[in-house]
């Protein structure tokens, strides 16, 4: 089990350039079960949910070659074997194959995926729409999907779900027919995925919107495909530099609508930066202070579907109010199970009150101390990361795999950025 050792008060500082986003990547490495043809992956992140998933399509029998941030794949021989147990539960990801194995191959079985324990995620919304395009489902300790044809079919989401919509996206581009998904999600890591599958031949209109309209064709071809910047991994370490007072310049930062998504939120931390292009700069030493909402008592942080801030995000944004002058009430929507980390908080110093699972209220700034903790998650784990940078003394996260498990070499990227972090 790997610990992280951080001595903290240091600034976050230097040129910093995202990886490809992380939940890009992973349906777009299972669409490659869509076609016997190569697809090339490009900006794959370096990161362990990466690698579980390409075991398993190396199990599936897809040919896999990796040479940097660049993946080449060709499933030419798919054999639709029952997936390994372990495999499955250590990623939640590991659905996202039930779609387009069932619909290349006539049948898909594993197990329960696995993945972060952050509350209640459901996967009706799955097997709903992969039924209604003609797949029968039997759920159990492992998952069973069969088809005979793929027919398009008129669907209404009953939540907006990206992994189910990014399913049911895949299956249907194989599917004769029309299909319409209302209530689709649209974040930018499905928009990846719909452009990858048009790039393959599939038809898809209203990439982006949470109508989508897909015709799909018999055969799928080859594609050679950048996956975007991650945007979660970018808003940790724009949380890192303004947490700890230091000055980051961000390269290839992506689409700007995204950074108006994370600057909604944190600029009510009191957090600026300036945009030239796809370049941003956060200036150093900058005081952070809250800013009130209109007719509020004290400014709320709310996360929920895109463009809504997202729940990734809803963690890091804790750590970072800890530091600005002022209250906050910040009121997770989609998993009860988001905040539990923010006792390791009040221990370094922070105060904060929970309210319920769902709303915590921060008043700051606080002066953290370092403390001995364990990540219990991937966001969790980065939020207790910058929090150990921003405090005073040294810090030791256990169980720091499962921060490898989003972020590519957070150890040394950050040592770069100027931090004292070691692993052991």
């Amino acid at each position: 089990m790997t610990r992280l050792i951080i001595k903290g008060g240091r600034p976050i500082s230097g040129v910093y350039t995202p990886v490809g986003n992380k939940n890009a990547a992973l349906p777009a490495l299972a669409a490659c079960l869509l076609t016997d043809q190569p697809v090339i992956l490009r900006n794959v992140p370096a990161i362990v949910d990466v690698a579980v998933m390409l075991e398993l399509l190396e199990s599936l029998g897809v040919r896999v070659e990796r040479e940097g941030s660049v993946v080449r794949l060709q499933a030419a021989d798919v054999q639709p074997v029952r997936l390994d147990r372990n495999l499955c539960r250590r990623v939640r990801a590991s659905i996202l194959l039930a779609g387009p194995l069932v619909a290349r191959t006539g049948r898909a079985e594993f197990y329960q995926p696995g993945g972060d324990v952050i509350g209640r995620r459901r996967l009706d919304t799955h097997f709903a729409g992969l039924q209604a395009l003609g797949i029968s489902v039997r759920a159990g300790e492992t998952l069973v999907f069969r088809q005979k044809k793929l027919t398009g079919a008129r669907l209404l989401l009953d939540e907006a779900s990206v992994t189910a919509t990014e399913n049911i996206v895949m299956a249907a581009a194989r599917a004769s027919g029309e299909t319409i998904i209302y209530n689709a999600a649209c974040e930018p890591h499905v928009q990846d995925l719909c452009r990858l599958l048009a790039a393959m031949g599939a038809r898809i209109d209203g990439i982006g919107t949470n109508l989508l309209r897909i015709r799909g064709r018999s055969r799928l071809g080859g594609a050679d495909f950048t996956i975007g910047p991650d945007y979660i991994e970018m808003g940790s370490y724009m949380a890192a530099a303004l947490a700890t007072g230091g000055a980051l310049t961000i390269r290839d930062s992506g689409d700007p609508l995204t950074l108006d998504v994370i600057s909604r939120a944190f600029a009510k931390l009191g957090a600026q930066w300036s945009a030239r292009g796809r370049t941003l700069h956060i200036p150093a030493r900058k005081r952070l202070r809250m800013v009130n909402d209109f007719g509020s008592a004290i400014p709320k942080i709310e996360d929920g579907i895109w463009p809504a801030f997202p729940s990734d995000l809803m963690s890091v944004a804790i750590v970072l109010a800890t530091q600005a002058h002022g209250s906050v009430l910040f009121f997770e929507k989609l998993f009860e199970s988001r905040m539990v980390f923010v006792d390791r908080l009040v221990e370094m110093g922070a105060r904060i009150v929970q309210c319920d699972p769902h709303r915590v209220v921060v008043q700051g700034p606080s002066q953290l101390h370092g403390i001995h903790m364990t990540s219990p998650d991937i966001r969790a784990g980065m939020s207790m990361l910058i929090a150990a940078l921003a405090a005073q003394g040294v810090s030791v996260i256990e169980n720091a795999d499962v921060i490898d498990r989003g972020y590519e070499a957070i150890d040394e990227r950050l040592r770069a950025l100027g931090a004292d972090i070691q692993r052991a």
